[in-house]
């Protein structure tokens, strides 16, 4: 698929194996023009989310809603020790294959962000890796990658996991 049109393309990467897959399928396979850009883009969710924490109210009358400020941070600083791993690991990939590339890092609902970045970006493709889920499970987990196909202005290549 080496193609020397391409001006902006967007890799999105998680973590996940499936993600680094794309990412060399990407670099393997794909050619973008002189002044053409690679983006590794990573979403990291907010600390409510990648928690699964929303404190509810404390019982018998305490208050209805609690901060609690030095959990919150220690979140977020495991959040980001998270994201600069993803990140070293996908950039020692680009470095072996001798790629340089750009990086990106949000903080959202990844399935909204990957499309919000795809989009003001203007890409001309989007990259992503798909964990192997079955109808069922892809129902009630939900896919971020079939959001993104669904919901993004440019083509999506999906590299699927075994």
């Amino acid at each position: 698929m080496a193609t020397g049109n391409l001006a902006s393309v967007v890799v999105a990467v998680d973590g996940s194996e499936e993600s680094m897959n794309a990412l060399r399928w990407a670099l393997d396979n794909l050619r973008l023009r002189p002044d053409g850009a690679l983006v590794v883009l990573h979403v990291q969710p907010p600390p409510s989310i990648a928690a699964g924490l929303n404190p509810g109210p404390i019982p018998f009358g305490g208050p209805s809603e609690v901060e609690v400020p030095a959990f919150t941070q220690a979140i977020e600083t495991h959040q980001r020790r998270i994201t600069q791993a993803i990140m070293d690991h996908a950039l020692k990939i680009c470095s072996e294959k001798n790629v340089e590339v750009k990086t990106d890092v949000v903080v959202g609902d990844p399935k909204e962000k990957i499309c919000e970045v795809t989009a003001n970006l203007k890409a001309d493709l989007l990259v992503m890796g798909c964990r192997a889920f079955g109808p069922l499970k892809r129902m009630f987990l939900g896919s971020v990658s079939n959001y993104c196909i669904n919901n993004v202005t440019c083509p999506v290549v999906v590299i699927k996991g075994t």
